[in-house]
């Protein structure tokens, strides 16, 4: 196990949530290498010392009797105790709107929900995928900085190889690529690192040619940038900050667009 994975995975060992596999793997490490000896024990004080502090804070029952006492008082309501019943053009009306929500919902509303749902999926298991990478030995099937070393790795494994975009003079460092399994189907994955930070390009074909627009979104405290160009859907992600993995993200549509003018 090298520095740089023992890293990504000392918290979950200070925090107890490592299986008995990699916790033996990790501090294998840990004990050859004052360094990340020296982060483990750092991160073990701060646990100790923030379990020791008194971090919480009890409101006094002064200030509840404050903020009752400012409060309105309740007004009495009009109740009335037996309702008209409701009158046949009141009934028909009621039907007409029923009718028209369902005529919305066939005309296609509902499939612009389930596409909503489906799009929030995927993007969970991109998310649950990249978790599954930062695990020891998960990150990279094949480990190499050039990019035509890491690109026909790819060739016979998927129906369309994913491009790879050397973007270290940028400050993106390609470290390799996997194969990864997203909505049932193997996609292809290729990995860079920012500082210390991994991130998780994942490429998929798709049906649609039509390019969309790339946005941003944050699952379980991961930053996802997804677009789509050419019969292929993106999504980077990573724990950087989301002006970082954009930046990533644009000087990869960038080069690509190079690529292709050239």
């Amino acid at each position: 196990m090298t520095c740089d994975e023992a890293e990504i995975l000392i918290h979950a060992l200070a925090d107890g949530e490592l299986d008995a596999g990699h916790a033996r793997e990790v501090e294998a490490h840990v004990a050859t290498c004052p360094r990340c000896a020296a982060e483990l024990a750092a991160i073990r004080q701060m646990k100790q010392a923030l379990a020791g502090a008194e971090l919480t804070f009890k409101a006094p029952s002064a200030l509840r009797q404050r903020i009752e006492a400012a409060l309105p008082a309740a007004q009495p309501s009009a109740v009335t105790p037996l309702a008209a019943p409701p009158s046949r053009r009141t009934l028909l009306r009621g039907f007409a709107l029923g009718s028209a929500v369902s005529a919305l919902a066939a005309t296609g509303l509902v499939a612009i929900v389930l596409r909503n749902d489906d799009q929030q999926r995927i993007e969970a298991e991109i998310v649950s995928a990249h978790l599954r990478s930062l695990q020891a030995g998960h990150l990279t099937d094949v480990i190499s900085t050039d990019q035509h070393t890491v690109k026909p790795w790819f060739n016979g494994k998927l129906d369309v190889a994913p491009p790879v975009i050397d973007l270290t003079a940028q400050g993106f460092t390609l470290i390799g690529g996997r194969l990864d399994y997203v909505d049932a189907r193997a996609i292809g994955a290729v990995v860079y690192r920012r500082r210390q930070h991994v991130i998780n390009l994942f490429v998929a074909q798709t049906s649609s040619t039509e390019r969309r627009a790339a946005r941003m979104d944050t699952i379980q405290g991961f930053n996802i940038r997804s677009w789509r160009d050419r019969g292929l859907s993106y999504w980077a992600v990573s724990d950087i900050g989301a002006d970082e993995l954009n930046e990533f993200g644009e000087r990869f549509e960038r080069a690509m667009g190079a690529n292709k003018e050239g």
